[in-house]
């Protein structure tokens, strides 16, 4: 059976969920073969404390067959980080599939990789993608050839799981999807800014201020560039 080699960038400020929910999944699979890539191998915390024990170095790793980017805070410093985004590119330029959960699609986008793709992010990031010149598209999961991005945090799961279902089979996923029973069944109808109470969605969005400020300050200069290139 042909090895799968998945390489995960993790990174300080990461959002735990975004790594585990499709790490829990993809390594269900029986051909696959998943790394956490980071500069070095020191622990680096995520955004909630945890500790992610890198397993291999950017040079390690010059090319696999699906590349994950989480999101989370620390995505925005990513932005700014040359060595990082040159790894991303390098290998996204190569790989079979190139994924991101989060706003882990707004670091594949600073790094080339969305350009005419359709995509997704987070609800509060959603429209900053087209500054990367990508589509955005509001839905869970976004399929563009081989390009696959999940919504905001838990959507990596779903993402995993139609992933899954492409590099092996509908049942494959299946059973996955029935290993680790994901059913969800939230208790408040409060998971997108469609279903919840207009006052929930703007206490989160003060929460994000800060964030979503940078982030836009970002897509700015990024399509500014843009524009002075084509210009």
């Amino acid at each position: 059976m042909t090895t799968t080699d998945v390489a995960f960038l993790v990174y300080p400020g990461m959002a735990l969920l975004d790594l585990a929910g499709p790490f829990e999944v993809l390594h269900r699979l029986p051909s696959a073969r998943l790394r956490l890539v980071w500069k070095d191998t020191a622990s680096v915390m995520s955004e909630t404390g945890a500790a992610i024990v890198p397993q291999a170095r950017f040079a390690e790793v010059p090319s696999a067959d699906v590349l994950c980017v989480p999101g989370g805070g620390g995505q925005i410093d990513l932005m700014e980080d040359e060595e990082t985004l040159g790894w991303v590119r390098a290998v996204g330029e190569r790989a079979r599939f190139v994924t991101s959960v989060c706003t882990g699609s707004l670091v594949l986008g600073a790094a080339g990789l969305l350009g005419g793709y359709r995509a997704t992010t987070h609800w509060a990031s959603l429209p900053l993608l087209a500054a990367y010149g990508a589509v955005p598209v509001e839905e869970r999961v976004v399929v563009d050839r081989n390009r696959i991005t999940g919504a905001g945090v838990t959507a990596g799961i779903d993402f995993a799981l139609r992933l899954a279902a492409i590099l092996a089979s509908d049942a494959t996923a299946e059973a996955i999807e029935l290993a680790i029973e994901y059913d969800p069944a939230p208790p408040f109808a409060a998971g997108h800014p469609r279903t919840a109470r207009p006052a929930i969605v703007d206490l989160v969005r003060s929460r994000f201020s800060e964030r979503l400020a940078r982030r836009s300050a970002q897509a700015a200069r990024f399509g500014g560039r843009g524009a002075s290139a084509s210009g």
